[in-house]
């Protein structure tokens, strides 16, 4: 690295308040991995979305769509990796995006950002307290509303997330192996038995008459949904052990270890059932409860006993997950603060170099997203996870697409990185694949809610809504600034 990159680097780090610094070196590569495989929660997202890609998507042909969703993320990732490189803060994309398209841009994505994560947590919160309640119904026999089950979790996700980014990353970690051993192992017996009764299926899953038949945009969809959570990353630049070898690294591991989990995993299940039976057998769970069509076959091959584990897996995947969120978001709520976007209180930090006010405010966000959900009584997995998971998989996606066209647009003008695949072919190729992404989550947004179109259309206006609150915040605080 050149003497000019350095001091730019250091010029972007330190053109900002300082009201306080994050913990720097508490990560390291699987550290920040953990982190970002949380945020993804496996077991959640193969239980969750394989069974509508199958029974919905198209059929034995959803593997390949994890692929492609792969592809895609790991040409953003190219140019993403690039930028930070030159750009170390933990707002990440709205630091990227503001260094390549402008300040007001940048602070609008923000807005975006911070609304994402937020509403993905709340959304986590409403499958998770389903999935509580429903296991202490089971094994004590209480009916605990599944708001109480939230509330009281939201309190352990404050104090974990107060704790300090190692005690985060350990607890992370033990409910990462956890759901990752499991379904890891039964791929593998799978694939060394030779597959379920037509065989492994490679071409009926992975060839392209297989990837485009029935609806492969509904598969592409979800299989989008399952990469989103690798860009914590960046977020966790300032705290990780030389950020700028770290980051790289657990970026290009994460894409890698995401896509082939996903792959490879739900082609074993594809292959547990037999190719031309697939979509049959997720059609029928999808009438009834869609994680049977994930567990049976687990069930099948360890024995009766995952019935009772693999629940209690999702609660921990879940859990893991709005972890991770939460870590995210009061990231952005301090770095925010800290570029003078917020008040300043924000940016203040605990002795464990934990951001303790911004988290204390996500936390309240929170409880603001899903207690409306319990007082009007509507069903958290049907209401409040499904609408909220479509709000936050439409703004990352934007986000993804603003980012690749900043990485463009700041190192055609900075000229820091001459490198042309890095700085221009990859990030362009990715933004195109984004922007196909966003045109089939919009095509597809009312399944992906699984509720109205009504609704729908409701919470797409709520993304740009966002933005445009952002771009007038900008402005704003820059007319506050300049009097």
């Amino acid at each position: 690295m050149d003497s000019r990159t350095v001091a730019t680097a250091h010029t972007v780090q330190d053109d900002a308040p300082t009201a306080g610094m994050l913990k720097p070196n508490a990560l390291g590569v699987l550290g920040i991995l953990f982190f970002v495989l949380s945020a993804q929660a496996p077991l959640t997202g193969i239980a969750g979305a394989l069974p509508i890609s199958v029974g919905a998507g198209n059929g034995p042909g959803a593997p390949a769509a994890y692929v492609a969703a792969g592809l895609v993320t790991l040409l953003f990732s190219v140019g993403f990796v690039a930028m930070g490189r030159h750009v170390v803060n933990a707002g990440a994309f709205y630091t990227y995006i503001g260094k390549g398209l402008g300040r007001h841009v940048g602070t609008g994505s923000a807005g975006v950002a911070l609304f994402a994560y937020c509403a993905v947590q709340a959304a986590m919160y409403g499958l998770y307290g389903a999935t509580v309640s429903g296991l202490l119904n089971h094994y004590t026999g209480h009916d605990v509303p599944w708001w109480v089950c939230a509330l009281v979790t939201m309190a352990i996700v404050q104090v974990l997330g107060a704790s300090g980014i190692e005690m985060g990353a350990k607890v992370l970690a033990v409910f990462v192996l956890a759901e990752f051993s499991i379904l890891s192992a039964f791929a593998l017996v799978t694939l060394f038995k030779g597959g379920g009764p037509e065989g492994l299926g490679f071409t009926q899953s992975f060839s392209p008459s297989a990837a485009l038949k029935g609806a492969p945009g509904v598969a592409l969809m979800f299989a989008v949904a399952s990469m989103i959570g690798f860009e914590a990353t960046a977020i966790y630049g300032e705290e990780a052990r030389e950020p700028r070898k770290t980051v790289p690294r657990a970026t290009y591991l994460a894409v890698a270890v995401v896509t082939g989990f996903f792959a490879f995993t739900s082609w074993m299940l594809v292959s547990a059932y037999g190719a031309s039976k697939a979509q049959e057998a997720a059609g029928k769970a999808l009438t009834t409860d869609s994680t049977t069509f994930v567990f049976a076959p687990i069930a099948d091959q360890f024995g009766a006993w995952v019935n009772d584990v693999l629940p209690i897996l999702l609660a921990t995947s879940l859990f893991a997950g709005i972890l991770a969120f939460h870590n995210s978001a009061n990231r952005y709520l301090f770095s925010l603060s800290r570029d003078g976007l917020l008040p300043r209180k924000l940016s203040s930090i605990n002795r464990r170099h934990c951001p303790s006010v911004a988290g204390l405010v996500q936390t309240a966000i929170a409880v603001l997203l899903v207690v409306p959900f319990a007082i009007a009584g509507k069903d958290p997995v049907l209401t409040l996870f499904s609408w909220f998971s479509g709000v936050a998989v439409l703004g990352i996606m934007l986000l993804y697409f603003l980012t690749s066209v900043s990485v463009v647009a700041f190192f055609r003008r900075e000229r820091l990185d001459t490198r042309p695949w890095n700085t221009l072919i990859a990030p362009t190729l990715g933004a195109l694949g984004i922007a196909g992404a966003i045109w089939l989550i919009l095509d597809n947004f009312t399944t992906l809610i699984g509720g109205e179109s009504s609704t729908a259309a409701w919470l797409v206006a709520s993304v740009p809504a966002v933005m445009a609150l952002g771009l007038v915040a900008a402005r704003v605080t820059r007319k506050d600034a300049t009097a």
